[in-house]
């Protein structure tokens, strides 16, 4: 065991969002966070990579909470990708990446031959190594959020959290997305709409619906139609596709004279 949740509470506004959430998550597996909009994905994926702090409970790093960790500790051990991030300044590829490689450097150290082999060997993970100085502005979605996963991969993170990172891609990119966090071989979070995406890709799911675990295990063990129908309002069908992967139909009634 990792990171992990113990009774977790936070909210903001007077409403609670995240409601009592523990949670373990495995080392070297790709864990999968569902749930409709405001289920409190997003809050707690920040609750895990200290970003906000809780209201009660706990987050544990290796048992450790993260609470007495040093902010330059945890971010050479977790780095977090959030949704499609941009930035105007103009900045190259390898300009983004080597920001990873702040929590390593001491302040107003020279750039070395170590975080230069941090840069290209995460670049070379993402197969982005030919754009090394290409203008961050030039590329397209999909290459961007590589890229936010190379500035992370800089950091040499033992565990990494990513907060939608197939949002606003096409299919083609969100395949390529998931197939690299997959292949990293590190411990992997990732907050995901697409059901079927996360049956394909993670290891383990867990379900959250206003704030609170509904639900946590394997692809087939959570993602039942009963659980879909509770949680997400919608009945499906679900069918052994043909590479032997479970997908998920939804049944769509259409109004006569509609096209089906």
């Amino acid at each position: 065991m990792t990171l992990a949740t113990h009774d977790v509470r936070w909210g903001a506004g007077g409403k609670l969002i995240v409601d009592g959430v523990s949670l373990n998550v495995e080392p070297n597996r790709v864990l999968g966070l569902i749930g409709p909009n405001g289920s409190g994905k997003s809050s707690l994926l920040r609750l895990l990579c200290r970003l906000r702090k809780v209201a009660s409970g706990v987050v544990t790093l290796d048992g450790q909470d993260i609470a007495g960790v040093g902010r330059r500790d945890l971010a050479r051990r977790l780095a977090f990708v959030e949704q499609q991030a941009t930035t105007e300044i103009a900045l190259t590829v390898c300009d983004v990446v080597r920001l990873g490689r702040t929590p390593h450097r001491a302040a107003f150290a020279s750039w070395s031959a170590e975080d230069e082999r941090a840069v290209d060997a995460a670049l070379e993970r993402v197969g982005l190594s030919e754009r090394h100085d290409q203008p961050w502005h030039t590329l397209s979605g999909g290459e961007r959020q590589r890229v936010h996963i190379a500035r992370a991969l800089a950091q040499a993170p033992r565990e990494l959290i990513l907060d939608e990172p197939t949002n606003h891609l096409d299919i083609q990119h969100q395949l390529s997305i998931l197939g690299l966090v997959r292949r990293l071989g590190v411990t992997c979070i990732v907050a995901l709409h697409d059901l079927n995406l996360a049956s394909l890709f993670c290891d383990r799911i867990g379900v959250l619906s206003a704030g609170r675990l509904v639900a946590a295990g394997l692809p087939e063990e959570v993602l039942t139609p009963a659980l879909i129908s509770e949680v997400f309002g919608v009945e499906v069908t679900i069918r052994l596709g043909a590479n032997g992967h479970r997908h998920i139909d939804y049944l769509v009634d259409h109004e006569p004279g509609e096209r089906p």
